[in-house]
């Protein structure tokens, strides 16, 4: 069974860090691009971070720039989410996604959307507290 499984998550004081990673099992995605999203109570989904299929390119919410590092080992399968000087507006469960249908995709506008990716982790939480 195709899945990816993220974990890491937990509760953190603000200023903390915290490292998610994102395993994916049943198949290798070293030819598709992945993402990270999150989604907070009573909020929709928002886009995180997003890492090219060989990781040489990278993009950010402007909420996490500076903050968050997304990057990937393809030899392990893993994804992760680097998150420092975590604030109380990042707690959310935290998702990862892979685009299957569009090995190597690029493109401006390409990476930052919900609907580009269709295989999602079941998410894992992150709280950050004050």
């Amino acid at each position: 069974q195709v899945q990816l499984v993220e974990s890491g998550g937990g509760l953190v004081q603000s200023g903390g860090s915290l490292r998610l990673s994102c395993a994916a099992s049943g198949r290798n995605f070293s030819t598709n691009n992945m993402a990270w999203f999150r989604q907070a109570p009573g909020k929709e989904r928002e886009f995180v971070a997003f890492v090219s299929w060989n990781g040489g390119s990278t993009l950010y919410a402007d909420s996490v720039k500076g903050r968050f590092t997304v990057s990937r080992d393809n030899a392990k399968s893993t994804v992760y989410l680097s998150m420092d000087s975590l604030k109380p507006e990042d707690t959310a469960v935290y998702y990862c996604a892979v685009d299957r249908r569009r090995p190597k995709a690029f493109g401006p506008y390409y990476g930052r959307s919900s609907t580009e990716f269709d295989l999602w982790g079941q998410g894992t939480q992150v709280a950050v507290s004050s």
